[in-house]
């Protein structure tokens, strides 16, 4: 015969389940500033050479970490972001307490927190449609990724995610290392200053990227 949990038996479980989730989320989080990392290094082989950038294409095709790497980062980055969307609130009251707060508090963490919510959402919508387009073009070529950049206000669509995913990437990983005890108080202010100098050469690579594909001819 089972014995009914108690109150603090439920409430122990429930704290462990959220324990799980949070290192789930943390995981899941670092693996994605980690692929945001190498995948802009591998792109921005363009700006060396066309043919560095189409080798390695080549190579993800050949290996099919293309075909399957892809949709298992996709999921992964649908599965992120279902575990954050736990502490996003999505009421209007709560939205409007939390910015209230943030105005009181005059806390950098704070907003930083309301930063990298606010940037999940956009990116959310628009780094899916960059994946489908990408994944359903396959293979992946500098001429190609040339010409859909010039083509449209797809220009526009990547000057405005890259620096959302950019501030998102640093902020995310600042506040992995807060949380997790691998920074502490004295060491915030360097950390900061660390991310946001990350962050500016990621988003300068980014750029120099896009302007090369621009200007990049068949």
């Amino acid at each position: 015969m089972s014995v009914p949990l108690t109150a603090n038996h439920k409430s122990l479980q429930c704290h462990r389940f959220d324990g799980v989730l949070d290192w789930a989320q943390m995981l899941s989080g670092a693996g994605l500033i980690a692929f945001m990392w190498m995948h802009m290094t591998l792109v921005a082989s363009v700006v060396i050479s066309p043919g560095i950038m189409n080798a390695i294409a080549e190579f993800f095709e050949a290996t099919g970490m293309a075909q399957v790497g892809g949709p298992l980062v996709f999921l992964l980055f649908l599965a992120h972001f279902a575990l954050a969307a736990r502490k996003i609130p999505f009421r209007l009251e709560a939205q409007k307490t939390i910015w209230e707060h943030a105005k009181l508090l005059h806390h950098t963490d704070t907003w930083l927190w309301v930063v990298q919510v606010v940037t999940a959402m956009i990116i959310l919508v628009m780094g899916a449609i960059h994946m489908w387009v990408v994944l359903s073009d396959l293979p992946i070529t500098a001429l190609k990724s040339a010409e859909r950049i010039r083509s449209g206000a797809w220009i526009f669509f990547y000057l405005l995610l890259l620096p959302l995913v950019e501030l998102h990437v640093g902020i995310g990983l600042y506040r992995i290392a807060v949380k997790w005890g691998l920074a502490g108080r004295s060491e915030r202010k360097g950390l900061k200053r660390g991310e946001n100098l990350l962050t500016l050469i990621f988003i300068t690579i980014g750029v120099l990227t896009l302007i090369r594909f621009w200007f990049l001819k068949g």
